[in-house]
């Protein structure tokens, strides 16, 4: 029987006893099953990595995006492959993915023991200077200066995030661009192998759309497979912020706002400011650095998730039971 190891973040805030009962009965039916709870992010880390050595073939996830974040962040680069539970605020992963976004039905796919997918992701790389280097892995989305801004914003109050989701993430960035960036001079020079730019504001996409608002997407314009798409915010002043919610509200794409760039096509971005700057991944804060470096790894993550329409899909998953038994 292929081995299975649960990891639960159990502050998430759709999670109960109950329900985490209710899941591991579910997957032992399918699975060797084990259950971790990691106290730290960085033991969330080290888990999934350990168990990847052993060759479990699946840790799952159970929780939101920050437990996702860590999970995958052991499981880049190996053959175990990444299950998602969503049991959080925002679920930013599962949605784009095209998960059940609850978690007993997310339990049932699952169990149904489908092949894993190769996913895209991003490899970051943070200088600190004398303080050393760091590597991160994104699974959606990463950025310098404002969306950092706009998480550390949010987290300051975490039982509006838990209560209104998407809401108090708007809220939050609405606040951040009116009072901390609409008079902001550009402080963050960014660079790929043919383009250069200075900047407010780095916001690098893994995907053609992204949100943290609910059901609200934000587009940038075209993207790439495989590659990364880079909204550059030269500016934000008081008078373009109206006309740029309004394009996030409706789900307008971002490309062609006046103030902002989008480079589409991107394998690698460079970020950097001489006092160093705020930097956050999948809504993860990050440890300021002086420069951070992000290279597109198209095929270093392996999930489970449905296949698009007219996918032949990738090789089963070790252990995968044929349906004739």
């Amino acid at each position: 029987m292929a081995r299975l190891l649960l990891c639960t973040n159990p502050s998430a805030s759709g999670f109960t006893g109950g329900l985490h009962r209710s899941v591991v009965a579910r997957l032992r039916e399918s699975y060797e099953v084990e259950t971790e709870w990691p106290g730290t992010t960085a033991e969330a880390r080290s888990i999934s990595a350990a168990a990847a050595a052993d060759r479990v073939d699946v840790v799952v996830a159970m929780g939101g995006d920050g437990v996702v974040h860590h999970i995958a962040n052991g499981l880049g680069g190996t053959g175990t492959a990444l299950g998602i539970i969503p049991a959080g605020t925002t679920n930013v992963l599962a949605r784009i993915l095209g998960l059940p976004r609850k978690p007993r039905a997310a339990t049932e796919f699952i169990c149904e023991r489908r092949p894993a997918e190769t996913v895209p992701a991003a490899m970051l790389t943070l200088d600190h200077g004398a303080s050393g280097v760091e590597s991160r892995l994104a699974t959606f989305s990463c950025g310098a200066g404002f969306d950092a801004a706009v998480v550390e914003r949010a987290e300051q109050e975490p039982h509006r995030k838990y209560r209104f989701s998407g809401l108090h993430y708007a809220r939050s960035a609405t606040s951040v661009a009116w009072t901390g960036f609409s008079g902001r001079s550009p402080d963050l020079t960014v660079t790929t192998r043919d383009r250069s730019a200075e900047a407010v504001a780095v916001f690098v996409s893994l995907y053609d759309r992204y949100t943290y608002f609910g059901r609200i997407p934000v587009r940038f314009g075209s993207h790439e497979p495989g590659a990364l798409s880079v909204l550059v915010a030269r500016e934000l002043p008081r008078r373009r912020l109206g006309s740029i919610l309004r394009r996030v509200v409706t789900g307008a794409e971002l490309s062609g706002t006046e103030g902002l760039e989008v480079w589409t096509g991107v394998t690698s971005v460079h970020v950097s400011a001489s006092g160093g700057f705020q930097a956050q991944a999948d809504g993860e804060l990050l440890r300021s650095p002086l420069r951070l470096s992000v290279a597109a790894r198209p095929d270093h993550l392996r999930v489970l998730k449905p296949v698009p329409p007219g996918s032949s899909g990738s090789d089963p998953m070790p252990g995968k039971v044929s349906a004739t038994g």
